[in-house]
């Protein structure tokens, strides 16, 4: 089922200038289904543009299989009605379970809003122009078909990814040159296989993966893709690195000279602990020695005191009168 025929949802933000946080319009329809218009006065992941967004209205709701192809506009009026800006025409694009919105981080710049005389009263309105040219509302899904995200036939899994990119980096696909969707298709496997490698950590990637990456920037901005985005991350990335690998390289040489050391210190350890014992053996022989010697002294003192008394005691007289007798 198709519906061609565009139709337009106006809206209005009073006191635009002190909303800060996300705004949702009412609900409106078109296609068969609900939309809403998010509005971020002060940016979407970016601090200097107002950021528009048409999204499905309950996306929890949508069963796997809806989906709707569906182009739009953005147009920015004053209270008199009268045409500030307008944003380009978004390429037909998906919305599913997984990809339930679309739209432009950088749809105006805050400066310009805040320009002196540019808001009358203070009041933003807001029309989004939106064509439907698909309508499915249930089919049976493996995982195994494929979508078509801005002219790119993914799968199902791969929906999130690839939108994100289109949203981050509206024009990264406008100068690609590959026609058939096979080709298509093998270069955006590429790019998200390249995006998938510089996300992991610095210090987990090896110089043939790096290399590798750098030839798969090569191939896809050969083909066409605008990736300098891409290219600063892959230069970072590899600097990182490097970075890491020096740090690693210097904490492998501590890591050996503490160990170094620690062998060094046991080994004296083992030294001084056999060293102390022979001190401890040493001092216990001599205390043994003294021991014995105060004991073999007090021995000798007892004999030699003994030997004087006798002396003292004997009749020299005696023994002399029998000799002379």
């Amino acid at each position: 089922m198709e519906d061609q025929k565009q139709m337009s949802f106006t809206f209005e933000i009073d006191n635009f200038s002190e909303k800060e946080g996300l705004i949702l319009s009412p609900q409106f329809s078109s296609g068969g289904c609900k939309w809403i218009v998010q509005v971020y006065p002060k940016g979407d992941r970016v601090e200097d543009h107002l950021s528009l967004f048409l999204t499905v209205a309950n996306p929890e709701s949508l069963r796997l299989g809806w989906k709707r192809s569906a182009s739009f506009s953005f147009v920015l009026l004053n209270q008199s009605g009268k045409e500030i800006d307008t944003t380009c025409e978004w390429p037909c694009s998906l919305f599913c379970a997984q990809v339930s919105g679309w739209g432009f981080a950088k749809a105006v710049p805050l400066k310009k809003l805040q320009e002196k005389g540019f808001l009358e009263k203070n009041k933003l309105i807001v029309k989004v122009q939106v064509k439907v040219a698909e309508v499915v509302d249930e089919a049976q899904v493996t995982g195994k078909e494929m979508l078509d995200v801005r002219g790119f036939q993914v799968l199902y899994s791969q929906a999130v990814p690839v939108s994100w990119i289109f949203e981050e980096h509206p024009d990264i696909a406008v100068n690609f040159k590959p026609k058939s969707q096979l080709m298509k298709a093998t270069y955006m496997n590429i790019l998200l296989g390249l995006i998938d490698t510089l996300n992991k950590p610095p210090h987990s990637l090896s110089e043939t993966e790096l290399s590798n990456g750098q030839n798969e920037l090569i191939d896809l901005t050969e083909v066409g893709f605008k990736l300098d985005w891409l290219k600063t991350k892959l230069d970072d990335v590899s600097l990182e690195r490097k970075k890491t690998n020096a740090d690693g390289s210097r904490v492998k040489e501590l890591e050996e000279q503490v160990k170094n050391l620690n062998l060094e210190l046991d080994t004296e350890k083992a030294k001084s602990a056999t060293s102390a014992a022979k001190v401890m053996s040493l001092e216990q022989t001599v205390s043994d020695l003294r021991a014995e010697l105060s004991k073999e002294k007090a021995k000798f003192k007892d004999v030699f005191e003994g030997v004087l008394h006798s002396w003292e005691v004997l009749n020299y007289s005696d023994l002399s009168i029998q000799k002379t007798e």
